[in-house]
């Protein structure tokens, strides 16, 4: 195991199995996004399955389009959020112990997805979404890689916590 310094910060081989994570989800999100957006048609769902259609929608707000009908200066609001949580997520990465890999993968999932959206938001103004669920008439709003990444790493922290959670009540009871 090779280690370099990075300030006060000792990095490991997690650490760069974290990085792998990242960067895997960047170029998957920002290739499907990019194949989305050359392919489909604007708004026009592509049948898949009885639940599934790719459909090509553009989000300048946040998750469920929240926001996304105001003047534009969400854009830049939502650009520096992203900004700010990515750097945090980034140092949290870094700071963790060689023994936390399920975190770090989770926070790497997490922060994956948070830079795949940051990069639509700043180069393009608005978030490529093109997978959409739905059951008969009821839709589930559009979303892409860099999402599902976020909610399988947030949904891995969670899961985290209570295994954490139930160790330490184990603990505390011996």
């Amino acid at each position: 195991m090779r280690k370099t310094m990075l300030g006060a910060v000792t990095l490991h081989k997690g650490h760069w199995l974290g990085l792998a994570l990242v960067l895997v989800t960047i170029v998957l999100d920002q290739y499907t996004k990019t194949l989305a957006s050359s392919t489909l048609t604007y708004g026009e769902p592509v049948y898949v399955t009885s639940f599934l259609n790719w459909t090509l929608l553009h989000n300048p707000g946040a998750a469920f389009s929240f926001l996304s009908d105001q003047g534009g200066w969400q854009r830049w609001f939502f650009t520096v959020v992203a900004a700010v949580v990515s750097v945090v997520l980034a140092v949290w990465i870094a700071r963790l112990p060689h023994n936390k890999l399920w975190e770090l993968s989770a926070l790497a999932l997490v922060l994956g997805g948070a830079v795949g959206n940051l990069i639509d938001r700043v180069l393009l103004g608005y978030v490529v979404d093109f997978i959409s669920m739905h059951y008969q008439q009821h839709f589930w709003p559009a979303f892409n890689i860099a999402d599902s990444a976020i909610c399988a790493g947030v949904a891995m922290l969670i899961i985290d916590m209570f295994r954490s959670g139930s160790s330490k009540t184990q603990e505390g009871s011996v």
